[in-house]
């Protein structure tokens, strides 16, 4: 599925009108007809009940545009000036057609209007819909109505709203009515996701012809409700035509762009050695379970062999916490945390090995960024950089300056991580998530996944996948080292950094909602439990 920026849905619509030939009236009415049969859908869910689609001697009606009792209905749409009230006229007319009662509610005089709008505001008053103005007739009062259409404002809107359009928002907010947003919720930043004051709050947000960016990222993500994307019309192959690079992660975007089968078939006469050797480069004295959830994911993900380095004093107390893994010291003299020197023995390690995974429980030490430089320079082997070695990457003055490594690198950061990488606030990462994260990757010619609620994938190539599964249970100590572990096991398994790390979020996510089914709430989940889902 599509994901578009403002900019680029204007684009696209543009083109569809002036190029491909479909009038922009018949857009708008399309967009009505769709807003009005998802207020139908809410209704009948409502009512709990379920419309049989009109039947007579074999003649069928449009069951999209039936409902029981429509009578008992009436609805208020909240119209601006531009094309999205145009798009809240047009679904007033068809919810009339359904035998809703209806009101519409212009932010301003709808003389004003022009285009499609205005053609919208005829059509509903030669239809005899009340029209009515803010400001001009007496106030509203929300006790008369059913429900809410917000048609304030769409795509093109920027800042917070003021005047007669955020005095609306307010009312419609403070009425306790179901709302449904035309498109977009009013107040809500159609890019970023960020919200003004004041913002709808819809129980459902009818997004027209593709999936906009800030309804994928919270907290625009839960202020808009239940999101329906709706076709118009506008054929999604112009979106490849306008550049547009952005996909919500699903098993077909998985498919059909990234070339991943999510279900990783595997050979019948495959070996272990078929499916790659990690090592993972991870643990210290106080944070040793984070290279072992790591090294163990990454067995769960179908690497063939996993091998854990950590230092020579841990060797013995971790031994037989997983048969399965091979243990090997990657420092000497018994210490318990890395050292820069530990470098050596790592590379000497790779020759054998077909992935570096490192970062989990590392630790800070001195010399840490040149340790992780050379691994970068002389590691010749797919490379997923995580935590403290995320850190160690943060506190070097140059890494402008490195040349894209030989293989694959995926860094893997939560926004706290993300903010020491970039030099941004915190604040200002989480602001604009996918924009962050494209940026960085493209500037540094790596994968980057940005961790946390709706996990932005974004390669190196400026194509951008945001994943939904999961929950926030997985806020949990150790959930990133698995995922360090299942992206690693993948790209043992021959993916490229980008593959391995939408498909890895992916299934993290799934893995993630399994065993919150199995332990019967979220909140109980850990991260052993997700290796033991997957």
């Amino acid at each position: 599925m599509y994901v578009v920026t403002s900019e680029q849905m204007r684009a696209l619509d543009r083109d569809t009108i002036d190029r491909i030939g479909i009038p922009a009236v018949a857009l708008m009415e399309n967009a009505g007809k769709a807003i009005a049969e998802e207020v139908l859908a809410l209704c009948r869910a409502a009512k709990s009940k379920q419309a049989g689609a009109f039947e007579s001697h074999g003649i069928r009606g449009d069951s999209a545009l039936l409902l029981e009792h429509a009578e008992d209905e009436h609805w208020l749409i909240l119209a601006g000036k531009g094309s999205n009230g145009g798009d809240g006229a047009a679904a007033a007319r068809h919810l009339r057609e359904a035998g809703v009662r209806v009101t519409l509610l212009y932010a301003a005089e709808p003389s004003t209007l022009t285009g499609e709008a205005a053609l919208q505001r005829d059509a509903a008053a030669a239809l005899g819909i009340p029209i009515r103005v803010h400001g001009r007739d007496e106030a509203v009062d929300y006790r008369a109505y059913t429900g809410i259409v917000d048609a304030l404002l769409g795509t093109g809107a920027s800042g917070a709203p003021r005047g007669a359009y955020a005095a609306m928002i307010q009312a419609a907010n403070d009425s306790g009515l179901p709302i449904v947003s035309a498109d977009i919720p009013s107040g809500l930043d159609a890019d970023t996701g960020m919200l003004y004051e004041p913002c709808m709050r819809p129980v459902l947000t009818v997004c027209i012809a593709f999936l906009k960016r800030g309804l994928t990222q919270y907290p625009g993500a839960e202020a808009a409700g239940r999101v329906v994307v709706r076709s118009i019309g506008i054929p999604s192959s112009l979106c490849k035509e306008h550049g547009v690079r952005t996909f919500l992660l699903t098993p077909d975007v998985l498919r059909g762009e990234l070339g991943v089968d999510p279900q990783l078939p595997r050979s019948s006469e495959g070996h272990k050695g078929t499916y790659g050797h990690v090592l993972t480069v991870g643990g210290s004295r106080t944070m040793s379970g984070a290279g072992l959830l790591a090294s163990r994911a990454a067995l769960r993900a179908g690497a063939g062999l996993v091998t854990w380095a950590l230092p020579e004093g841990l060797l013995m107390p971790m031994t037989g916490t997983a048969p399965e893994l091979m243990l090997t010291p990657g420092t000497e003299d018994g210490r318990y945390t890395w050292e820069e020197s530990s470098a050596e023995r790592i590379l000497e390690l790779l020759k054998s090995r077909d992935v570096l995974a490192v970062g989990p429980g590392l630790g800070r030490f001195e010399g840490d960024g040149r340790f992780l430089r050379r691994l970068w320079d002389e590691g010749e082997v797919p490379m997923i950089i995580d935590a403290d070695a995320l850190n160690a990457l943060s506190s070097v003055s140059d890494f402008q300056d490195w040349k894209p490594a030989g293989s694959d690198v995926v860094l893997t950061p939560h926004p706290g991580e993300m903010s020491r990488l970039t030099g941004l606030s915190t604040a200002e990462v989480q602001k604009d998530r996918i924009g962050a994260a494209l940026k960085y990757a493209v500037d540094h010619q790596v994968t980057l996944v940005l961790k946390g609620a709706r996990t932005v994938i974004a390669a190196p190539d400026g194509h951008a996948y945001i994943n939904v599964t999961g929950h926030a249970g997985m806020a949990t100590g150790g959930a990133g080292d698995v995922l360090t572990g299942i992206i690693a096991g993948l790209l043992a398994q021959g993916l490229t950094g980008t593959q391995a790390a939408a498909l890895g979020v992916w299934m993290h996510g799934l893995a993630g909602e399994r065993a919150a089914a199995l332990r019967g709430h979220i909140s109980s989940v850990i991260a052993g439990d997700l290796i033991e889902a997957l």
